[in-house]
């Protein structure tokens, strides 16, 4: 009877002890758990794609530009002399920058060998590369006769013109003392007929084409120290050869 009524319990779906429950999580905190941290990686990368480094990105821009020879506005070359264009190609920036450089430091190595710090000055900016000379070195006070003494000087800044593909600008200033001879009548004509004399020396000099040749007379408008003495004066009344790389209309 005993045995008959266990039968009866176990068919009824009874078992007459529950089986051990399995350790751990579920199967399916598993699969959740991969699905969540692949979320994860999934945003983190949309991160990382919205905050790219600038700089390197600027690098890949450059280079993408520079390999294509693709064209930007430069805001600064309708100042420069000679440009009809405010257009100039990124590549050949970089190729007249390399130029402009290596011309300093020939100029600086003329400098250095001829001892002539005190005479002579250069620099390179965005533009070109300026060569200031001071008045006294190249002419009497009041003239626009070029001394001799002047010869090595202005065959340097010759060369340049004959062995290098450069546009020169050359620029007369004064101070801001009246002039007192009658051959100029102001210090416009004064700096301007420095220019233009260091312009034909050049120019005979070398025999190259006039058009790349200009020369400029700025009077006592550009001062480099304020005319408060005699020491600035003389430092205000200087020649400048600006040298600038080609552009591709005159």
């Amino acid at each position: 009877m005993a045995k008959q009524k266990e039968e009866i319990i176990y068919v009824m779906g009874k078992a007459p002890t529950e089986p051990p429950p399995e350790e751990g999580l579920p199967p399916w905190m598993a699969t959740f758990a991969d699905m969540v941290t692949l979320l994860l990686c999934f945003f983190v990368l949309l991160l990382s794609f919205a905050n790219q480094d600038v700089a390197n990105f600027e690098a890949l821009k450059g280079s993408m530009r520079d390999a294509f020879g693709v064209q930007f506005q430069d805001s600064k070359a309708k100042h420069m002399a000679f440009s009809e264009s405010p257009y100039t190609a990124s590549s050949e920036s970089a190729k007249a920058k390399k130029k402009m450089e290596a011309l300093e430091v020939e100029i600086r190595a003329f400098i250095t060998a001829g001892k002539m710090q005190n005479l002579m000055a250069v620099n390179t900016d965005q533009n070109g590369v300026l060569v200031r000379v001071p008045t006294r070195a190249i002419f009497m006070p009041g003239t626009a006769e070029i001394n001799p003494e002047a010869v090595k000087l202005l065959d340097k800044v010759a060369s340049i013109m004959k062995t290098k593909n450069f546009n020169l600008v050359v620029r007369g200033h004064t101070d801001d003392r009246a002039t007192k001879n009658n051959i100029y009548s102001s210090n416009w004509e004064l700096s301007a007929a420095r220019a233009a004399s260091c312009l034909r020396y050049i120019l005979k000099k070398t025999g190259i084409s006039p058009n790349r040749l200009k020369a400029v007379g700025y009077a006592g408008t550009k001062p480099l120290v304020p005319n408060t003495s005699n020491r600035n004066r003389a430092i205000n009344r200087r020649v400048e050869f600006y040298y600038q790389p080609p552009e591709d209309k005159w």
